[in-house]
């Protein structure tokens, strides 16, 4: 007979989570004291920029320079941060018994509807 006909278990190897971008320390919260952000610029002047930009955010960040040739500025953990967005929110309008927001005294529904 088949094997495919019975339930055997699990046929496939179970897949490490940490290979997919899973964080099992979502709790971390980089920019902290206790986990600071690492970046890597390449000179003084990109350094100072980047300090502004830190501390405009107010975050934490171990800021280090690399002179050398080859050297590729590393900031990627600050422009996610960065690029988060805040959720909009918007001044919601009186319902239609209520006082009008004008100040008229007069139920919405007849002054400013």
């Amino acid at each position: 007979m088949s094997d495919k006909f019975f339930f055997k278990g699990r046929q496939d190897a179970r897949l490490d989570h940490t290979n997919h971008g899973f964080n099992p320390k979502a709790n971390q919260k980089l920019g902290t004291k206790k986990y600071p952000l690492t970046l890597q610029v390449t000179s003084v002047e990109s350094q100072q920029e980047v300090q502004a930009l830190v501390d405009e955010a107010n975050l934490v960040a171990n800021i280090t320079i690399n002179n050398a040739n080859d050297a590729v500025e590393s900031i990627e953990e600050l422009t996610t941060i960065l690029s988060i967005s805040k959720p909009i929110t918007f001044e919601q309008l009186p319902k239609r018994n209520d006082p009008c927001h004008c100040g008229s005294g007069i139920k919405f529904k007849k002054c400013c509807a």
